[in-house]
Formats: C-alpha cells, structure tokens, sequence
C-alpha cells in the first residue's frame, strides 16, 4: 500500500508540474467517509487538488448512504469517494440521471464483503465455517453479531440478511457499532483474549491484514436477492452472499463542467 501510495503522488505529482500547476481552481468538496480506507483517499486527493490546482478544498465528513442522498437533494458534495456500489442501489439512479458522473476503480481490485469469524475460532470450532453452523451453536460466537454502523449501506444489507433467517431468533444478538472505529477495536480485542467474535467486516483493509479472519459460508450470491436488501422497505428479504464489490469515485455532473481538470485528476487516483 505505502509504495502504491508513493506511485499515485509522484507520478501524478509530475503530471501537475508539467500541466496544471497555474490552474485556476476554485472551490471542490470531498466527502470523507467514516472509515480508513477513505481517509488516505481524501486526503492523497485534497492534497493534489491543493498543492497541484490551487483548489480551495473543502472535506465532508460523511458515510454512504447521507452523502448519495445530499448529491441527490443538492448536488454535492462535488466528488464521493469510496462508494462500494454493489451494496447501494440508488448510486446506479444517480449516474443514470447524471446527477453523478463515475470517474474511476479507487480500489482497482475490487472490494470484499463478508460475515467473518477469528481464524483462531474456525480451528477449534470447525462447524462454524457455515451459517448453519453458527445458528446451531450461538454460544460459540459470544452470542452476538457484530454489525457496521447506522448510514453504512451494509447496515441495511445486513439487517434484511438477519430477518431473512431470523439470526436473532437462534439466540444471536445484533449489535450494530456506532462507528468503523469501534467495529475494528472489537476484533481487536477479540483477539487480545482469543475470544468469540462473529460478525461484518470488508477487505483489503488493515484489520483483516493484521488479524486473520475467515468468512463464514452463508450460501450463494442472488443478485435479485441482493438488490432488493440493499432497500429499507425491501418487502421479501431473503438471504444473499455479498459479490465482489466495486468500489468507485464520482463526481457531481456539476463539477465535469466547472472543474474538468480536477475531473480528469480523479479518474487517475486508484488504489
């Protein structure tokens, strides 16, 4: 990541020099979203804007589902970074409306979702492996699921998966973090005292590079199933493997017109 990371600056770096260090930029808002791995986005991406552009850049801290609804209500802020796209069907609306506009792959191998178990609980327990697994034997994950937190589009995911199989029914409780910080210091933790812990995590991230973690088998991936959980009123949950997720950055339909430099700058910063 650190040397992917140095690339993007300094090969992206000598194109400003080269081109549009005197560009005349004027205000852009970025959101942030409230996990890491949008952290280092934002801020590779508000300091090329800054120190290449001369933008004045403004930073949104923000989560997936606030930040599409205000690009759909006020067409900003100007770019979204991070959007795991398969877990949130209204982004599709906006960039068939042109309200968004997709610019680029921010993490070019995709992303992936899951229900995990510590490795450290699938070698002493290999029944957990499956979903059945786990609801047969509650008392083996600490009797909890561990869920992301309210704003997130896996949170509404993964509330219609629950009730589809009625997960709190077989004596799991869920129980939702109320930040990206406090889900990952739970497996942390977890660790610490080689406890149960079973519950949503995504990948690549540094968590899941620093503790190793298995995702449990909930069966196969239904698109139709999917699309209808990524909606509150979804009237007919029904279980469903996440896919490989893409995970995109776009922009306002606004900003193509009034900022195109910043545009093409964005479509070249992935991960």
């Amino acid at each position: 990541m650190k040397k992917t990371l140095l690339g993007v600056v300094a090969a992206t770096s000598m194109g400003l020099m080269g081109t549009t260090a005197m560009a005349d930029c004027g205000d852009v808002s970025i959101t942030e979203m409230d996990w890491a791995s949008s952290a280092v986005v934002t801020s590779v991406s508000k300091f090329l804007m800054e120190q290449g552009y001369g933008c004045n850049v403004t930073v949104v801290p923000s989560s997936t589902v606030p930040a599409l609804t205000s690009v759909a209500e006020t067409g900003e802020p100007d770019i979204v970074t991070e959007t795991w796209v398969n877990s949130t069907p209204v982004y599709e609306e906006l960039v068939s409306s042109g309200k968004l506009v997709e610019v680029a792959d921010v993490l070019s191998d995709g992303g992936v979702e899951g229900w995990w178990i510590p490795q450290y609980l699938a070698d002493a327990h290999p029944e957990l492996l499956t979903l059945e697994g786990v609801m047969a034997n509650p008392e083996l994950v600490g009797a909890r699921f561990h869920d992301c937190p309210s704003g997130w589009a896996c949170d509404i995911i993964n509330n219609n998966n629950i009730k589809a199989i009625n997960l709190e029914g077989s004596g799991i409780e869920r129980f939702q973090h109320g930040s990206g910080e406090t889900l990952a210091t739970a497996i942390a933790a977890a660790y610490s005292e080689q406890e149960p812990w079973f519950g949503y995590y995504w990948a690549p991230t540094s968590v899941l590079g620093k503790y190793p973690m298995v995702r449990v088998d909930v069966g196969a991936h239904d698109p139709e199933a999917h699309a209808c959980n990524g909606t509150p009123d979804c009237a007919t949950p029904t279980l469903s493997a996440y896919p490989t997720a893409k995970v995109k950055t776009a922009v306002s339909g606004t900003l193509t017109e009034r900022e195109p430099e910043v545009v093409e700058l964005m479509s070249n910063v992935s991960f």
